[in-house]
């Protein structure tokens, strides 16, 4: 409890205040002695026995030094010529410079990895250079490029994976004032999701878009003035609307053959689609031999439908599946009599990443898929003579009160409602509780959409329109520089 020292401070008062509008299980620490948990920052009053008290009550960081990396990156910033500084909390093993180090992204279906070219490690108030920082350490490290804020560095633990941010669940077109500052903002904007795992881009290519998702309005003011002040951009942002997923409604698959019309490519590719366990995410799974095509080629497939399902049928992301290979073929590295390799007549991994859309998407569409909005769990403390007023108002929003509890002058509601309609709530609520109301909302997961089905503008070549899709990956092929022919133009051969 910080501000002892103002006139009028009265801490029993705020604990009594404390137990009767937030919880009765608030523990007054004062009963810990010198834990320092009443104090002044301004006279430094309680200081000492804080400190203290931090060392002697909270647990020490465990993690052995020779076990496997192990870590979290916190924070990433750019140092004085652009480059990448990660902050990295390390809870097993050692990492030195010069290193490779791994890291992935939450989520993320394959590992990256970079040289350490540097490390600082922070000791009494100060970051010196070191050759290693170990278990138990805080440090800086220089060379991890494509490195972002809540990446998991070395092996993934109970640790690295503890914290978990709810996903966002609203979305936002972006876009500069002035025309000019179009290039500016997307660095900015590039810049500002490195370092913040809460802030996430999605380019439209074809619309010259950028959009953002975001937790709430006062996040959209936060990043509006960041912009300005630190890097001179200023921006309009579009209407908020709600980040839908989609889910499988049932199984579904599809197989392409190579040589076998329709398919213009030299691979051969089946998928199916399988519903999994809500909060489960997206996962790829193989009922081919690993071995009966190159890895890459597999690799390929795997990377493509991870992207594709970025897009579903309706245009949103789509969660909760899993995709399996169960067909796949290629024609191995040929050429003409005594010429060099010739890729018309041999796979690449072009081909699979060209046809895997058009498979997984029709394989998608058999399945059929239901789009889902967010919800937010509520609970809103207002004046008891205020629910009248405020009942019709939440059944026009779609919230759903769970559980109702009336003490003394008090009413508490808990409930959920569509994370589309909160803002207007929050915009309502003053005026219908003469200001006392309060409202907290937390992620409380997706349900189906009522009434019409939101459909999100896609930003790829569509792979749901077959023909205006391979005119595109026709041409995208044909224009390799380094010399492969187009993907119509290959000879198919029995």
């Amino acid at each position: 409890m910080n501000k002892v020292d103002r006139r009028g401070a009265a801490g029993e008062r705020v604990l009594r205040q404390i137990a009767d509008r937030l919880t009765p299980a608030a523990v007054a620490m004062t009963g810990v002695h010198d834990a320092g948990t009443h104090g002044s920052a301004v006279t430094g009053a309680g200081l000492e026995a804080l400190m203290a008290g931090l060392t002697e009550l909270l647990p020490t960081a465990g993690g052995a030094a020779d076990g496997p990396v192990s870590g979290t990156v916190f924070k990433v910033e750019r140092g004085p010529a652009g480059e990448k500084i990660a902050y990295v909390r390390m809870f097993s093993g050692t990492v030195r410079t010069r290193d490779l180090l791994p890291f992935h992204g939450p989520g993320a279906p394959w590992p990256d990895a970079a040289k350490v070219t540097a490390i600082s490690v922070f000791d009494q108030g100060s970051a010196p250079r070191r050759d290693t920082v170990t278990a138990g350490r805080i440090g800086k490290l220089w060379g991890l490029g494509d490195i972002r804020t809540g990446d998991t560095v070395g092996t993934a633990t109970a640790d690295t994976t503890r914290q978990h941010f709810a996903p966002p669940t609203l979305e936002t077109v972006v876009a500069p004032r002035h025309p000019a500052d179009k290039r500016a903002l997307h660095l900015a904007l590039t810049q500002l999701a490195e370092q913040d795992p809460l802030i996430n881009l999605r380019q439209d290519a074809l619309r010259g878009q950028t959009s953002l998702s975001l937790y709430g309005e006062v996040q959209k003011e936060v990043i509006e003035a960041t912009l300005a002040e630190e890097f001179a951009v200023e921006v309009d942002f579009r209407e908020t609307t709600a980040l839908c997923i989609e889910r499988p409604a049932g199984s579904g698959a599809a197989v392409e053959i190579i040589a076998k019309e329709p398919n213009p490519f030299l691979a051969t590719v089946g998928l199916r689609v399988d519903p999994a366990p809500a909060g489960t995410g997206s996962d790829f799974r193989l009922e081919v031999e690993l071995g009966s095509m190159p890895y890459p080629f597999i690799k390929a497939v795997e990377e493509t439908v991870h992207e594709t399902l970025r897009q579903g049928v309706h245009g949103w992301q789509v969660e909760d599946c899993t995709v399996t290979l169960t067909h796949a073929g290629y024609w191995a590295r040929q050429s003409h009599s005594h010429g060099v390799f010739d890729k018309s007549m041999s796979s690449t991994s072009g081909d699979f990443r060209h046809l895997t859309p058009l498979v997984l998407m029709d394989a998608l569409r058999r399945a059929g898929t239901q789009v889902y909005e967010p919800v937010h769990r509520f609970r809103l403390e207002i004046p008891a003579d205020s629910l009248g007023p405020l009942s019709p108002v939440l059944a026009r929003l779609h919230a759903v009160p769970r559980t109702q509890a009336v003490q003394g002058t008090e009413c508490l509601l808990e409930g959920e409602i569509p994370v589309a309609r909160v803002h207007e709530l929050e915009r309502r609520l003053p005026g219908l509780t003469r200001g006392e109301g309060v409202l907290e909302c937390t992620f409380g997961g997706y349900q189906p959409v009522r009434g019409a089905i939101p459909v999100r503008s896609r930003t790829d070549h569509d792979p749901l329109h077959r023909k205006e899709y391979l005119l595109r990956a026709v041409r995208r092929v044909a224009g390799h520089a380094d010399g492969g022919g187009s993907a119509t133009g290959r000879s198919p051969r029995g």
